[in-house]
């Protein structure tokens, strides 16, 4: 019987061996082929789509950017899919994309069931509902008995069924899992409202045949906090793409922007000699060269800057900081010392 237990016991540690094994070096392969593979929303203004040349936009893909940036000292060596919310994470998972950068929330059964790990929050966001003026509703809680448009396979559908349901009110749910479909079908008049992240909302409004036709309710149902993705079991990868998300961070908060690194590789202060790379250390630990940080800020920006002309108050989606904001002005965005 001992025996039994024993021989049970070594199968399983392979399996587990075999199964780290299976997923790690994804930085030895992104560096071998020569670029990184990122999955995108490739429909959500502000986050993730083609402008009219044919020039990827958007906060997630200015993430993705960094990520390049950090590995190859160049942000141009990327590789972008578009990928719906359905597909986004088998495509993870069987490897056509080496991270995920597409409004993904972080949750438990996606960060367990899933096998995935989600790095560090490049947005935080929740849940809310979109309608027409003409409706002349002030409250979410006047939508009993709508028809909503939602997409499939993401935390939206489940919270808006949750959110219903806890006000005792009934909907009617229009399912399509095309987001830019979806939004047609909205802007149509095919349901009453849209319900998403409130920045998905904002996206969708700012590219409507007349936006000002539209309001966002003023309630938020859900906590979203939006993060990169990768493969659970490969944590030197996880590591990259967390530190390079955390490196735009953290330049904001030691005021370095893409305007003044190179000045800045000059300053007396240790913690800037140590994050741009004066100072060695960070990049040999991450497997990166020691300038990583440097190459963020120098091609894509620090946060603030990512933010401001994605999805910023100049742009149409006209978003504040708000939770998106560094720790030191009341919002979340917080970089652990990069030493």
């Amino acid at each position: 019987m001992k025996l039994q237990k024993l021989w049970v016991w070594v199968f399983v540690t392979v399996i587990v061996l075999a199964t780290g094994i299976a997923n790690a070096g994804t930085l030895d392969d992104v560096k071998a082929k020569g670029f990184v593979q990122v999955g995108v929303n490739g429909q959500l203004a502000g986050f993730g789509i083609p402008d009219e040349k044919g020039e990827w936009k958007g906060l997630d893909v200015d993430t993705g950017r960094a990520i390049a940036a950090a590995i190859f000292g160049d942000a141009k060596k990327i590789k972008f899919i578009p990928l719906t919310a359905v597909q986004r994470f088998t495509a993870l998972q069987s490897g056509e994309v080496d991270v995920l950068c597409r409004n993904a929330t972080m949750t438990l059964s996606r960060d367990t069931s899933l096998g995935l790990d989600f790095a560090q929050v490049n947005y935080y966001d929740g849940q809310g509902f979109l309608v027409p003026k003409k409706m002349n509703i002030k409250s979410a809680k006047e939508l009993d008995g709508a028809t909503v448009c939602v997409l499939p396979g993401t935390t939206t559908e489940q919270n808006v069924a949750d959110y219903f349901r806890s006000k005792n009110m009934k909907m009617k749910p229009v399912v399509i899992e095309n987001n830019a479909e979806l939004n047609k079908a909205f802007f149509a008049g095919r349901c009453d409202c849209l319900t998403s992240d409130a920045s998905q909302l904002a996206g969708a409004r700012s590219v409507a045949p007349n936006p000002a036709d539209y309001i966002i309710l003023p309630e938020i149902i859900s906590k979203e906090p939006l993060a990169p993705a990768v493969r659970h079991g490969d944590n030197q990868w996880k590591d990259v793409v967390n530190y390079a998300v955390l490196a735009m961070i953290e330049a904001e908060e030691l005021g370095i922007t893409s305007k003044n690194v190179d000045e800045m590789l000059k300053s007396t202060n240790p913690s800037v000699q140590r994050f741009l790379g004066v100072v060695p250390g960070n990049g040999k630990a991450l497997g990166l060269e020691e300038n990583f940080a440097y190459n963020i800020v120098k091609q894509v920006g620090n946060y603030s800057e990512v933010f401001d002309r994605n999805v910023g108050p100049k742009t149409p989606l006209a978003l504040e900081r708000g939770l998106n904001a560094l720790w030191v002005n009341g919002g979340l965005m917080y970089s652990p010392p990069f030493k």
